[in-house]
């Protein structure tokens, strides 16, 4: 697929219509002091990446309230045959952004300019942090494609702060036993990225950020510490999770909170599945275009430059 069209057709789109639903339950969680409010309430878009299929909880547009992140898609669940080519996204570009992948059904294969040929599977942890830029695909592995199998996950960028943009790009993989987990009655929690109740992972990140994946199970309540003036989002995965002011947000949707107060709490009365992501805002200039993320105009044009002249190597 030519690069150049790739660029063009998948520039960061701003984040879907808001939409908040307030709701009345059970669950006795009446305001506290301290307690976080939610800012606004965002469903997620359908749309393709190349030929498969994802939701779209945001894309750049809400940066105030998601940075340091930059984008959050849920891909699949989607089954692939026997026979098929699966997941087949083509050779493209990065630079200034750090894009995750998180598989919780399934497997895939990550290639780079920087030498990796990486198979990953269930659980296990990827970053591609593409800094002065790099050049990736992704696309499923040859078992999966000559055995079938379903593929779900999670691809969300990290925004790179502005003195790390150019730094030589790299890539990561961590196996889920390395990923701390805490479990207690009614609660998992695995921690992906920052630190948790006294628990923390071995991520390495360019600027303070948190990736918690939780299930809560029927008729539990869970309270979580979050820094004041800290960033903080809620993506629910599965069934529907009550937060602070009654507000109820359910499958695909996304929850913004503001930057005030540090205790978050959550109640499901069926059962629930999401992930709550945040950290220090960068509070930097920001300018995307495709799969750039810089800081200037000059920024991105630079990027284009390099990567037409092959500076960003090639698989």
């Amino acid at each position: 697929m030519n690069r150049t069209t790739f660029i063009r057709n998948s520039a960061i789109i701003g984040a879907s219509i808001a939409l908040p639903r307030a709701a009345f339950s059970a669950s006795g969680m009446f305001a506290v002091s301290g307690e976080r409010r939610v800012a606004q309430v965002l469903n997620s878009k359908r749309t393709m990446v190349q030929n498969v299929p994802v939701l779209r909880a945001f894309g750049g547009g809400q940066h105030d309230l998601v940075s340091p992140f930059v984008m959050l898609d849920e891909f699949g669940p989607f089954q692939v045959s026997p026979g098929d080519v699966g997941m087949d996204i083509k050779a493209h570009p990065h630079a200034g952004v750090v894009p995750t992948t998180f598989l919780v059904q399934g497997s895939g294969r990550h290639t780079d300019s920087i030498h990796n040929d990486i198979v990953y599977r269930k659980g296990q942890f990827m970053l591609f942090s593409s800094g002065r830029g790099a050049i990736h695909e992704e696309v499923s592995d040859d078992q999966l494609r000559k055995e079938g199998g379903t593929v779900q996950g999670f691809q969300i960028w990290l925004n790179l702060p502005a003195k790390e943009k150019f730094r030589n790009p790299e890539t990561f993989i961590h196996n889920p036993e390395a990923l701390p987990v805490i479990e207690n009655e009614g609660h998992r929690i695995q921690v992906m990225m920052g630190e948790l109740l006294g628990q923390s992972s071995p991520v390495e990140t360019h600027s303070p950020a948190f990736y918690f994946h939780i299930k809560l199970e029927a008729g539990q309540r869970l309270d979580l510490p979050v820094q004041d003036g800290d960033n903080a989002f809620v993506y629910v995965v599965k069934g529907e999770v009550e937060l602070e002011n009654r507000t109820l947000v359910s499958d695909a949707q996304l929850a913004l909170y503001t930057r005030e107060g540090d205790l978050l709490r959550y109640y499901s009365k069926e059962g629930c599945e999401f992930l709550l992501l945040g950290g220090q805002p960068l509070n930097e200039p920001f300018y995307s275009y495709g799969p750039f993320v810089m800081n200037t105009e000059a920024q991105i044009d630079l990027c284009f430059r390099n990567y037409r002249s092959g500076k960003m190597g090639e698989l």
